[in-house]
């Protein structure tokens, strides 16, 4: 069986021709959705620019959207912090295991 399945998906009042995998379809529609609706939000608020210019304006949102999400979910610090408690419930297992072992 075949996992692909061909779509089109309309962007910007342009049709792309897609073959995606089918479990993809709808985050893919989505997406273009959202595009969709973002280039409508400027071309009614910005009556002086051309098509490319709300793609460019939805694409830099949705960018700096995605910036913001991969800070939020960094998780390195955490580790780092687990890794340093990691060491300190070490020495502590083992210095309670030196005492218990003197008495």
């Amino acid at each position: 069986m075949d996992d692909k399945l061909s779509i089109r998906v309309n962007v910007a009042e342009r049709f792309y021709p897609l073959k995606i995998n089918r479990g993809d379809e709808e985050k893919i529609r989505k997406a273009a959705r959202l595009i969709n609706e973002k280039v409508l939000q400027y071309k009614q608020r910005y009556t002086d620019k051309d098509l490319q210019d709300f793609l460019a304006m939805a694409a830099l949102q949705f960018v700096i959207r995605l910036i913001e999400c991969e800070d939020k979910t960094d998780v390195i610090p955490f580790r780092e912090q687990l890794k340093d408690l990691e060491q300190e419930l070490e020495d502590y297992i083992q210095n309670k295991k030196k005492s218990n072992s003197v008495l």
